[in-house]
């Protein structure tokens, strides 16, 4: 049915079919014709979401003896954090966000998995697609995790992460807009509304061609991500249309 090589030989309890490779381990499987491998991309999504579904912010805020929940907008981020911890808990808390974002799709990227598929997808179409399905697990989880009631955060900070690994200098570019937003403006909503706009517009300005080619999965995230941060920011908007959103510095957000 399959064949192993190396140092690993005899071990496939779950029959898995597929080769793998990270920082010199070397796992061989190969499927005979009709047989199809698991659904990886899957599996990196839910290790996306399963990681991204931990609030650092509320455990923290707990930890403080403070209840997120009942400070400011009750959001589980960054902002949320740093007016019921101070600024630099806030930091501390986008960067831990940031992380769970960028793990699971830097994994995948670095681990090579070769299934044998007949040319239907080569080792770095299924590379990409796991991470980018790892890292929109990542974001969702943020969103609406599973661990605190589905009810999370905005997710700025865990897409910025999730693109760290994906594609680095767009998140570069995306970052420059938000601080300008940021500065100019002085509304943390819509500097992040800015930083989701500009990811796909980033991505596709380095790779004009990514819609083509093994990358495709990780242009297509960033449009849904740019579309997503409006709506999980709706709340937002309308505070803005009534004039009533606290700029940075204020309370309330």
């Amino acid at each position: 049915m399959y064949q192993q090589r190396g140092a690993w030989h005899g071990l496939d309890p779950l029959n898995t079919g597929l080769t793998a490779k990270v920082k010199g381990f070397s796992l061989r499987n190969r499927y005979s014709a009709g047989v199809s491998p698991p659904p990886a991309p899957v599996f990196a999504l839910l290790a996306g979401y399963l990681l991204g579904s931990v609030s650092f912010a509320l455990l923290l805020a707990r930890l403080a003896g403070v209840n997120l929940r009942q400070v400011g907008s009750g959001n589980l981020g960054a902002t949320n954090a740093g007016r019921a911890l101070g600024a630099k808990w806030a930091v501390v808390v986008y960067c831990l966000d940031a992380l769970k974002g960028w793990l699971v799709p830097w994994v995948c990227l670095n681990l090579e998995v070769s299934p044998q598929l007949d040319g239907y997808l080569t080792p770095d179409h299924w590379r990409w697609l796991a991470a980018a399905g790892a890292g929109a697990g990542a974001w969702m989880g943020h969103v609406w995790p599973l661990w605190h009631g589905f009810k999370g955060g905005k997710g700025a900070a865990t897409l910025s992460g999730a693109f760290l690994a994906l594609e680095p200098m767009a998140v570069l570019g995306a970052a420059v807009v938000f601080l300008l937003a940021t500065i100019v403006i002085r509304y943390m909503s819509v500097s992040s509304m800015a930083f989701g706009l500009c990811l796909p517009l980033s991505v596709w300005l380095l790779d004009s061609n990514i819609g083509d080619g093994p990358r495709r999965p990780v242009m297509i995230f960033a449009c849904c991500a740019a579309v997503l941060t409006f709506w999980t920011h709706r709340s937002n908007l309308g505070r803005l249309r009534r004039g009533e959103e606290t700029p940075i510095g204020g309370n309330k957000q």
